[in-house]
């Protein structure tokens, strides 16, 4: 298919591109991009897709992915990095990170090492189903790491890494270390991309077992541990990087120490776990500790902040760029990094 007609389909897909105005009149039968901000209450974006039209839509401007053989566009640019926040709101974090890397320009990393494939269109049309929607929930399973560490050795060569970091606030948008008893969450998702265009994911945290009422609060603030499998956890913040195979085992080798670990609500909780990952991973987030009742620390409250307040940093850049960035505030295109040059 043409670059025009592709071009078509997004314009189709998000009211606001910035194509020529004969393919925005497209976008009148498009849903708002608002609607897929994440919230308390509602489930994945993929549930507001509920119009057979525009899951077409978005099957159709997906499959013409595969850019590779066009010059550098930042018209494509802003519009896969839109889509890449749609596929985060629907928990396609792996979809979500091949669309951020064809937004990098052609010299900052290869835009050809992840192509899109028939496979990540039949998961997408699988999320698609409303039977298959992932309902968000505070609620996760407990997780051994030795389950986490069998997710990614699956016996397939690895062709690239990467790490999602994620904030849910208590309060969204602001620093507020807690809302009554509920204190947000920091967690990871790491993914292992194979040549064979497969790939392994799982979005994992470290939280408190409650031993008693009173455990892993102000007044008891020491607890047991717990791994979280936090796959359906919302979030208010992300921040994703690709990173290097070295960084991805340190990471687990961080997620196996943490097994067992005790947990420490001002010392040793979600966030300090988070935190260490994505420090691990070459992301530095400043200006991450708050107080509480009797004690303080790192905190989602602050954390999430600092990162709407863009308090954070590749380390390998200095900056902004190589990180994909969304948050539930604003769409992902007004928090687009500066191309590199």
């Amino acid at each position: 298919m043409n670059r025009l007609l592709q071009l078509s389909f997004l314009a189709v897909l998000f009211p606001f591109s910035l194509l020529a105005q004969p393919q925005q009149q497209l976008a009148a039968i498009a849903p708002d991009w608002n609607h897929f901000s994440v919230n308390n209450d509602a489930p994945s974006a993929s549930a507001e897709l509920s119009g057979k039209l525009t899951r077409k839509q978005l099957l159709t401007a997906f499959k013409q992915l595969d850019v590779s053989d066009a010059a550098y566009n930042e018209t494509d640019r802003d519009n896969l990095y839109k889509l890449a926040g749609l596929l985060t709101r629907m928990k396609l974090y792996p979809l979500a990170m091949k669309c951020f890397l064809k937004t990098l320009t052609p010299d900052s990393l290869t835009n050809e090492t992840l192509p899109f494939s028939s496979r990540d269109q039949q998961i997408l049309e699988a999320q698609l189903q409303p039977t298959q929607i992932i309902r968000q929930s505070t609620n996760s399973k407990f997780i051994r790491s030795d389950k986490i560490l069998e997710t990614f050795n699956d016996g397939k060569k690895a062709l690239a890494y990467a790490m999602v970091f994620h904030v849910r606030q208590p309060v969204r948008g602001k620093a507020k270390v807690h809302k009554l008893i509920y204190t947000g969450h920091t967690y990871i998702t790491l993914i292992k991309f194979n040549v064979d265009s497969s790939y392994a994911t799982l979005s994992f945290g470290f939280g408190p077992k409650k031993d008693n009422p009173l455990s892993s609060t102000p007044l008891m603030p020491s607890s047991s541990s717990t791994l979280r499998d936090d796959t359906a956890y919302p979030w208010d913040e992300i921040v994703g990087k690709f990173i290097s195979k070295r960084r991805f085992e340190k990471i687990l080798q961080l997620a196996h120490q943490y097994d067992g670990l005790a947990y420490h609500l001002n010392k040793n909780n979600c966030t300090d776990f988070g935190l260490k990952a994505a420090n691990l991973a070459g992301l530095e987030v400043k200006d991450t500790k708050g107080k509480w009742l009797l004690g303080g620390g790192n905190n989602p409250g602050t954390t999430g902040e600092s990162i709407l307040l863009g308090k954070f940093a590749n380390a390998d850049t200095g900056n902004l760029n190589r990180l994909y960035i969304d948050t539930a505030r604003v769409s992902p295109l007004a928090i687009l990094p500066v191309s590199e040059k």
